[in-house]
């Protein structure tokens, strides 16, 4: 495969809360370098891109030194928080705004999906704002002729195709806006979080068109996501930003591993010194793993998932028991489970290293982060002796083909649990 786009050293810069350097001092004394063949005074100053800080410059480096390389036909998904950087990188890419450091080569045709309404004129009907966005494509009017129909199908929109575009809903304009950069042939398409506003009936067909255009077609496709499932499913290869700058690349399961690290301090496996306790009782390890107690950081929904916590008891003569909590991304608490079905939980336990493990079963959790927290306690009188709120963390993902809990829905489904419950239907006859 050929290199489709680079991007070499890519900076960008902004001053907060201003268009441009804000000052006419600022701006002349950058114009005067660039006359000179100097370096922009303003690039050797600047606070990284850390919403979570108080601002210590008025200049913000949204994203620093990006060095990336995607092959043709490579689905390449862009992860992070909020902030990190991953739309101004595809604004960039777009040629939406321009780097203030670096460059982007490209080879072909750039279609771009970033925001609800982007590219489209919204005085203009959604007919008319196909060949206008072909023709930005640089096709001629047979070619967008050509798929004309195709793209009003796909939109679901062919009753209101006529109607300026200012009077859609965000839902129609995404399904239209999304038709256009996919079916108007792009070398590369760039494809922001906003296939999110598409109903569940879209997105399934959105998703499908995706794999079709990388894996059928050839082109490239790249991708940005909150949700670590779609990342799974969709891309070839993943990268992880972190306050503008890129922390890891590769392998899309290894880069997700590395993004619950960052984002929540944990993996699924963490071990401890010898200090981590008190004298009666230290704990050593946790760890999540499948049925065959193998190490991994993503689970299926539909997946037994084990959790293992090793720790040490130095005092004899204690009624010690392990304990776990379970919170989703945001905080919210599932559920705790606690050592209380064991043959050891109402006996006092002699010196020594002890092991007890949970297993969860299938279709509990729903998609998404899992966090752990372990705690080792004894009663008779209660004590908690070590409690680590949020010791692992886990990813949940779903697959939507042998997934028993959606059926044929492909959308986001709502909850913080999963399970597969029984369900009995029969049709009724009114005559009896």
């Amino acid at each position: 495969m050929s290199i489709i786009l680079k991007a070499s050293n890519i900076s960008k810069q902004y001053r907060l809360g201003l268009v441009g350097t804000g000052t006419i001092s600022h701006d002349l004394n950058r114009w005067w370098a660039g006359i000179r063949g100097k370096e922009d005074p303003y690039l050797k100053v600047g606070s990284i891109n850390d919403r979570s800080t108080k601002a210590d410059s008025d200049y913000v480096w949204a994203l620093q030194d990006i060095n990336f390389e995607v092959q043709q036909g490579e689905v390449l998904g862009i992860i992070g928080k909020n902030g990190a950087g991953k739309s101004t990188l595809l604004k960039i890419l777009s040629r939406v705004t321009i780097p203030t450091t670096g460059e982007i080569k490209t080879k072909g045709r750039i279609a771009s999906l970033l925001e609800v309404g982007t590219g489209f004129h919204p005085e203009l009907t959604g007919r008319e704002n196909i060949y206008l966005n072909g023709a930005i494509l640089g096709m001629n009017k047979a070619e967008i002729k050509s798929k004309e129909e195709e793209i009003i199908d796909f939109s679901g929109c062919e009753r209101y195709v006529d109607t300026p575009v200012k009077r859609y809903s965000s839902g129609m304009r995404v399904r239209l806006a999304f038709a256009v950069a996919a079916f108007l042939e792009p070398d590369i398409l760039v494809i922001d979080e906003v296939l999110a506003v598409g109903d569940a009936e879209f997105q399934k067909k959105a998703i499908g068109k995706m794999q079709d255009i990388s894996k059928g077609d050839g082109r490239t496709v790249l991708f940005v996501s909150h949700n670590m499932d779609s990342i799974m499913r969709l891309c070839t290869r993943a990268i992880l930003l972190k306050n503008g700058s890129i922390i890891e690349n590769g392998k899309v399961s290894h880069v997700i591993d590395t993004y619950l690290r960052a984002e929540f301090g944990a993996t699924s496996h963490k071990t401890w010194d010898k200090n981590s306790g008190n004298n009666i009782v230290k704990i050593l390890s946790v760890r999540a793993h499948n049925q065959n107690f193998e190490k991994t950081d993503n689970f299926k929904v539909t997946e037994k998932i084990g959790i293992t916590v090793r720790y040490e008891v130095m005092e004899t003569g204690h009624k010690i028991h392990s304990a776990f909590n379970f919170f989703n991304s945001s905080g919210i608490n599932i559920f705790d489970s606690h050592e209380s079905n064991t043959i050891l939980y109402h006996e006092k336990k002699h010196s020594g290293i002890y092991e007890a493990t949970v297993w969860i079963y299938k279709n509990i959790f729903s998609e998404g982060v899992i966090v752990v927290g372990v705690a080792l306690v004894t009663h008779d009188p209660f004590q908690v002796h070590f409690h680590d709120n949020d010791a692992i963390a886990f990813n949940i993902v779903e697959d939507l083909v042998s997934s028993p809990t959606r059926g044929d829905y492909v959308g986001s489904l709502p909850g913080i649990i999963r399970p597969n419950l029984k369900w009995e239907s029969h049709k009724i006859n009114i005559n009896d």
